[in-house]
Protein backbone atom coordinates (compact mmCIF):
# COMPACT_ATOMS: atom_id res chain seq x y z
CA UNK A 1 0.00 0.00 0.00
CA UNK A 2 1.29 3.41 -0.93
CA UNK A 3 0.84 6.38 1.44
CA UNK A 4 1.48 9.95 0.32
CA UNK A 5 1.65 12.72 2.94
CA UNK A 6 1.47 16.39 2.02
CA UNK A 7 3.44 18.70 4.28
CA UNK A 8 2.43 22.28 5.04
CA UNK A 9 4.77 24.92 3.54
CA UNK A 10 6.56 22.32 1.40
CA UNK A 11 6.20 21.48 -2.26
CA UNK A 12 7.44 17.93 -1.71
CA UNK A 13 5.41 15.01 -0.46
CA UNK A 14 6.52 12.20 1.80
CA UNK A 15 5.91 8.83 0.21
CA UNK A 16 5.87 5.61 2.22
CA UNK A 17 5.39 2.12 0.79
CA UNK A 18 3.72 -0.06 3.42
CA UNK A 19 3.50 -3.83 3.55
CA UNK A 20 1.25 -4.96 0.68
CA UNK A 21 -0.74 -7.04 3.18
CA UNK A 22 -1.62 -3.93 5.27
CA UNK A 23 -5.32 -3.49 6.01
CA UNK A 24 -6.69 -0.11 4.85
CA UNK A 25 -8.91 0.24 7.94
CA UNK A 26 -6.01 -0.43 10.32
CA UNK A 27 -3.78 2.08 8.51
CA UNK A 28 -6.53 4.73 8.62
CA UNK A 29 -6.98 4.20 12.37
CA UNK A 30 -3.23 4.51 12.97
CA UNK A 31 -3.06 7.72 10.93
CA UNK A 32 -6.15 9.18 12.63
CA UNK A 33 -4.83 8.45 16.13
CA UNK A 34 -1.39 9.83 15.24
CA UNK A 35 -2.89 13.07 13.95
CA UNK A 36 -5.36 13.32 16.85
CA UNK A 37 -2.52 13.10 19.37
CA UNK A 38 -1.12 16.33 17.94
CA UNK A 39 2.44 15.06 18.30
CA UNK A 40 3.87 12.77 15.61
CA UNK A 41 2.46 10.57 12.88
CA UNK A 42 4.62 7.44 12.72
CA UNK A 43 4.50 4.88 9.90
CA UNK A 44 6.77 1.87 9.33
CA UNK A 45 7.52 1.11 5.68
CA UNK A 46 7.82 -2.32 4.07
CA UNK A 47 11.60 -2.36 4.75
CA UNK A 48 11.16 -1.71 8.48
CA UNK A 49 12.20 1.95 8.40
CA UNK A 50 10.16 4.32 10.56
CA UNK A 51 8.98 7.63 9.16
CA UNK A 52 7.76 10.36 11.51
CA UNK A 53 5.99 13.57 10.56
CA UNK A 54 4.89 16.24 13.06
CA UNK A 55 1.08 16.11 13.14
CA UNK A 56 0.89 19.91 12.95
CA UNK A 57 2.70 19.83 9.58
CA UNK A 58 0.42 17.34 7.82
CA UNK A 59 -1.68 18.95 5.07
CA UNK A 60 -3.23 15.73 3.73
CA UNK A 61 -2.80 11.96 3.61
CA UNK A 62 -3.52 9.91 0.50
CA UNK A 63 -3.84 6.11 0.59
CA UNK A 64 -3.48 3.96 -2.52
CA UNK A 65 -4.10 0.31 -1.64
CA UNK A 66 -4.13 -0.68 -5.32
CA UNK A 67 -0.43 0.19 -5.71
CA UNK A 68 0.73 -2.90 -3.80
CA UNK A 69 3.40 -4.71 -5.72
CA UNK A 70 3.96 -2.02 -8.35
CA UNK A 71 7.52 -0.81 -8.61
CA UNK A 72 9.22 1.35 -11.20
CA UNK A 73 12.90 2.14 -11.28
CA UNK A 74 15.89 0.69 -9.48
CA UNK A 75 15.91 -1.26 -6.22
CA UNK A 76 13.23 -2.90 -4.19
Amino acid sequence: MHVRIGVIRSQKEIEVELDPESDVGTVKKAITSGLASGEMLWLTDNRGREVGVPASSVAYVELDPSSAGRSIGFGS
